[in-house]
């Protein structure tokens, strides 16, 4: 008995052991955080995940697309990018990738980042014809402009954006002034909200630019219109996205690719913590309601990844192991 005692004594002693050379090997870890509402949650996420589960050390570090994942290539720091929305820089990270730097985990949107022209739902269910672009340019009726009425408008995004310039380009491509509609410029990511929020709790009718996940389009139902053709990306770069190209087509808008990057290094340590990274993807519905949740309760990165673990487990239990789900729920509980 006493041999028995003496075994079960040093067995839960290994067993500690284990646990905390698990702990130790996982360490310190650097999660970059960008500077919009999905990313923030997201980042917040796999800090809770990380450490509460998986026993790690982990931070949120403050970062934006160019400069985290040009410094994980360069210096291979920070060790996470959660949402790497790696299109702005593909050829640069696909090199990395194949230069033994860097890894792409996953893909954190599973549908992508999704661009283009949209209308309220309720005005797309009034008028079931209106699928496309060219069949809302025949209806410049049900978009008054807000400066002449008699005129269609297409509300576009700020200066600067890459998302304006393709806008201004397929309002030239689709023929959009001819057909009695003119390009709103909101001036700045505030007008643009206020333009649609202002059209749907009137119940008005609203064309133009956006893009998920976000806040609003989990706020207010939208319906993204078809572009009419297929995507042809030698068209997209030669002109659809040159703010001073003369002669621009139409064209599908190109999904952008949003990826959880992570270091090499880290990759070749990090054990069932890459397991659970690769599994970790969520669709831009789950998104956008979650960003509409946090902007209706001014809530932080931090407050939105607990909201989501406490009302989502369907979702989040299924990127690990039972374990360690019950070890992040009794975090967050």
């Amino acid at each position: 008995m006493k041999s028995l005692l003496l075994s079960s004594v040093m067995g839960l002693a290994l067993l500690g052991a284990v646990s905390n050379v698990s702990a130790a090997e996982c360490g310190d870890v650097t999660i970059a955080s960008m500077n919009w509402q999905s990313a923030e949650v997201l980042a917040n996420l796999d800090k809770i995940i990380l450490n509460a589960g998986y026993g790690c050390n982990a931070d949120v570090v403050q970062g934006d697309t160019i400069p985290t994942l040009t410094s994980m290539t360069e210096k291979g720091q920070p060790d996470i990018a959660p949402e790497g929305w790696i299109d702005f820089m593909r050829d640069i990270m696909d090199k990395a990738v194949a230069d033994g730097k860097l890894v792409y985990a996953s893909k954190s949107l599973s549908d992508g980042g999704v661009q283009g022209w949209w209308i309220p739902k309720y005005l797309a269910d009034a008028h079931p014809d209106i699928k496309t672009i060219d069949d809302a340019l025949k209806h410049p009726e049900l978009f008054p402009a807000p400066e002449d009425k008699t005129k269609g408008a297409v509300f576009n995004g700020p200066p600067g954006w890459g998302g304006t310039v393709a806008t201004a380009q397929f309002f030239k491509a689709y023929d959009a002034e001819k057909k009695g509609f003119t390009l709103v410029d909101t001036g700045s990511a505030a007008g643009l909200d206020g333009s649609l929020a202002k059209a749907y709790e009137r119940k008005e009718g609203w064309v133009g630019y956006y893009w998920e996940p976000t806040a609003l389009l989990g706020k207010y139902a939208m319906v993204k219109l078809d572009h009419g053709v297929k995507f042809d990306a030698a068209e997209w770069k030669r002109c659809n996205t040159v703010a001073d190209c003369p002669d621009p087509k139409k064209n599908d808008w190109e999904i952008a690719e949003v990826d959880t990057v992570v270091t090499k290094k880290f990759s070749e340590n990090a054990g069932p913590i890459m397991d659970y990274l690769k599994a970790r993807s969520w669709d831009n519905k789950t998104v956008n309601e979650l960003l509409a949740w946090m902007t209706d309760n001014q809530a932080t990165g931090e407050d939105g990844a607990k909201h989501f673990l406490k009302n989502n487990e369907a979702i989040w239990t299924k990127w690990v192991s039972a374990e360690v789900a019950e070890k992040v729920k009794a975090e967050i509980n």
